[in-house]
Order: structure tokens, then sequence, then C-alpha cells
């Protein structure tokens, strides 16, 4: 399906068969494409990038399309990366971390760090990580294949 070009979001970079490849929404997904292109809260003079997820209602092109800078998108990619890492050794603890050092860890970006922590204001979080570690055990050769290609793309570029 082709992405619009005629709203605020300018697409430069597509791809616009994403709902063949959306996981285990893979061709059952109203998510239609994926861009990266001129940010729709650009002002005069001044230009950001970012990603959007483009969704389409079978009628319309839906305000739940998600626009991020791509900052961001590279900060969530951190954020899953390390719960991933967590989640490897979390068996050792009785409810998949430690009640008394929840951080699991503080990873260093412009002069401060970004703090990654089990979300212990969650009333229901020993219930929630359980099903949130059984997920991600579920999704992990969806996940481990695009950690697969994202890494062979990074070594490609000396990282």
């Amino acid at each position: 399906m082709k992405i619009p070009t005629t709203l605020k979001h300018k697409p430069v970079i597509v791809s616009e068969n994403y709902e063949n490849v959306d996981g285990r929404y893979a061709n059952q997904t109203d998510a239609k494409g994926l861009s990266l292109g001129l940010a729709q809260w650009n002002d005069r003079g001044k230009v950001d990038i970012s990603a959007k997820v483009w969704r389409y209602t079978g009628e319309k092109w839906s305000r739940q399309s998600e626009e991020l800078p791509l900052h961001r998108v590279l900060d969530l990619a951190i954020l899953v990366t390390r719960s991933m890492v967590h989640f490897r050794e979390a068996y050792q603890y009785q409810n998949l971390y430690d009640p008394e050092n929840p951080v699991i860890d503080r990873v260093g970006l412009q002069g401060d760090a970004m703090t990654v922590s089990v979300c212990t204001d969650n009333d229901r979080i020993n219930e929630d990580i359980k099903l949130f570690s059984q997920a991600l055990s579920d999704d992990g050769e969806l996940i481990g294949e695009r950690l697969k290609t994202l890494s062979t793309i990074l070594k490609e570029m000396g990282y």
C-alpha cells in the first residue's frame, strides 16, 4: 500500500509492505508501512527526522499512526535489548527481579544516563512481569531475527 505523501510527515525512505513482516501480526495488521522522513512538528528553518508507523483502517489513514524522533526509536531499541539481557538471568529471582534493587541498568547517554528498571509502582508487577517474560520468550525467534539483522548492519557500519 502506498504511503501518503500529502500529509504533514514527509516520507523520504519507506517500507510500504510492512504488513507482510509485522511480526506475529504479519498479513493481518493495520500497520501498512514504515517511513523515515521530515517530522510533522518541523517549524520553518528547523528540520527534524522522524520514524512513522502508518496505520490504515481499511477506509482511511488512522490517527493512531505513530511518529517518533529517530533517537527515541533507538532508545526504545536500547530498552528492549537491556530488558532481554535482564530476563536471561531473571530466573534467579522469585519474582523475576530483585525488589530491593529494581534498577536493571543505567545506560550512559548525553552526559547523563537512561535508567532501565522494573516498574515497582505497578501494583500487579509480580503477575505482569511473568506475563511479560513469557511473551518475550514466545517472541524470541521474531525478535532474535531482527536483532541479528540489526547486528549485521551495525557491524557493516563499523559499530
